[in-house]
C-alpha cells in the first residue's frame, strides 16, 4: 500500500469530496484524520474507515493548531474544507463573500501554517490543495468562490517554491463539476441552476458529472511517493472542462 506509515489530515471529510478522499487515503495505508466542523458526520466516516475524527473549523487558527498538537504530526495534508453560496455577483453581500474566503481560502492558509512546520522539521509532506477549475476559467454564480480556488491555485504554487528544499511537495486538484451536495446546491436558483450544471456537464469532454471517487484517486497519487518529482501543479479531474 502506497501510504503505509503515513499519517494524513483531510479538512472537510465528513461528506462529498473529503469523505471520498478520506476512505481512498485509508485504503492506500494511511492513518486518517478527519477534521470537520461537523463533528458527527466526521465520527460517522472515521467508523467506516478505522480513522480518527476531530471537531476543525478551518477560519479558526486556534482549532487547526489545536488538531496539529493533539493529533500530528502529519506527514499528508489535504486541505478539501470548502463552500459556495451560489449568487449572481451584484447580489452578494460583503458578509457573504468574506464567509466565502474565510473558508475556501483563508482555511487552506491556517491549516497549512498549523501543519507545514513539522513537515519542514521532518524533511518531508505532501500537501494536497483542493481547488477547482472554477479558479482557472470562472464560473456564472460563483465569482466569489472562484477568485478564492484562483487564490488556492497561487498559494499552492509558492508553497511548493518555498518548500522543495524541505522535501515537502504542494499540489493543487482543480475538480470540474463533481456530483455532490454542494453542486447541487445550484439548484436553489431554480431552472437558472439547473441550466448552470447542465452547461457545466455540457463543457466538459465527457459530458458528465464526475464523482468524487475519480477526485480522490488523483488526491491519492500525489500524497504517495509516486508523485515525489511532482510539485506547484495544478491538476486537473473535471473530465477535460479546462482544456484550452
Amino acid at each position: 500500500m502506497r501510504l503505509e506509515g503515513k499519517k494524513a489530515l483531510v479538512t472537510g471529510g465528513a461528506s462529498g469530496i473529503g469523505a471520498a478522499i478520506s476512505r481512498r487515503l485509508a485504503a492506500e495505508g494511511a492513518a486518517v484524520v478527519i477534521g470537520d466542523v461537523n463533528e458527527e458526520g466526521a465520527k460517522e466516516v472515521a467508523a467506516e474507515i478505522d480513522a480518527e475524527a476531530a471537531l476543525l473549523d478551518v477560519t479558526e487558527p486556534a482549532s487547526a493548531v489545536a488538531i496539529a498538537e493533539a493529533h500530528g504530526p502529519f506527514s499528508i495534508l489535504v486541505n478539501n474544507a470548502g463552500t459556495d453560496d451560489f449568487a449572481f455577483f451584484t447580489d452578494m453581500t460583503p458578509e457573504r463573500w468574506r464567509r466565502l474566503i474565510a473558508i475556501n481560502l483563508e482555511g487552506v492558509l491556517i491549516c497549512t501554517h498549523a501543519v507545514l512546520p513539522a513537515m519542514q522539521q521532518a524533511g518531508y509532506g505532501r500537501i494536497v490543495n483542493i481547488a477547482s477549475e472554477a479558479g482557472r476559467v470562472g464560473s456564472k454564480g460563483s465569482a466569489v468562490y472562484s477568485a478564492a480556488k484562483g487564490g488556492v491555485i497561487a498559494f499552492t504554487k509558492t508553497i511548493a517554491r518555498e518548500n522543495a528544499r524541505f522535501a515537502v511537495t504542494a499540489n493543487a486538484i482543480a475538480p470540474g463539476p463533481i456530483e455532490t451536495p454542494l453542486l447541487m446546491a445550484a439548484k436553489q436558483l431554480g431552472e437558472i441552476g439547473d441550466k448552470i450544471i447542465e452547461t457545466m456537464k455540457g463543457q466538459t469532454q465527457m459530458r458528465r458529472l464526475g464523482q468524487p471517487e475519480e477526485v480522490a484517486a488523483a488526491v491519492a497519487f500525489l500524497a504517495s511517493d509516486d508523485a515525489s518529482y511532482v510539485t506547484g501543479e495544478t491538476v486537473g479531474v473535471s473530465g477535460g472542462l479546462g482544456m484550452v
